[in-house]
């Protein structure tokens, strides 16, 4: 059910694309997306105050596992963001879905078979696939 949900997306997006159906307008515009996914975040923590970002050099213990380092670390985000900024992030992050989606169909690649594929490095290699 999953899979329909996505490929049905990326149909959606490949049909509703008209403006900005060039290739280098579709990675502008993840570019462009991106940077208001960091605008919001920002305004979230300056102009709303409703999260602080406390970030400073995380310190681990020298033997420390890795299943304790994910306990001991932290995304360094104090508070609840606010209804408001939790709506405008996602709307952010909706449009820079939208253009994956895009980018994904002029290049003929599958949205779903990328995100099984990245699923399964995830769970072949648990904390081992980002390191």
């Amino acid at each position: 059910m999953k899979d329909i949900i996505v490929d049905d997306f990326q149909n959606s997006v490949s049909q509703s694309l008209i403006r900005h159906k060039s290739i280098i307008d579709i990675m502008t515009k993840i570019g462009e997306s991106s940077s208001r996914i960091n605008r919001a975040l920002a305004k979230s923590v300056t102009n709303c105050g409703c999260i602080e970002i406390n970030a400073h050099k995380q310190s681990l213990p020298e033997d420390a596992s890795l299943d304790q380092i994910g306990n001991i670390l932290s995304y360094q985000v104090d508070g609840k963001m606010c209804s408001n900024c939790r709506e405008v992030l996602e709307e952010e992050i909706g449009t820079l879905l939208y253009y994956i989606a895009a980018l994904s169909e002029s290049l003929d690649i599958n949205l779903f078979d990328i995100i099984l594929k990245q699923y399964g490095k995830i769970q072949t290699l648990g904390k081992f696939s980002m390191l």
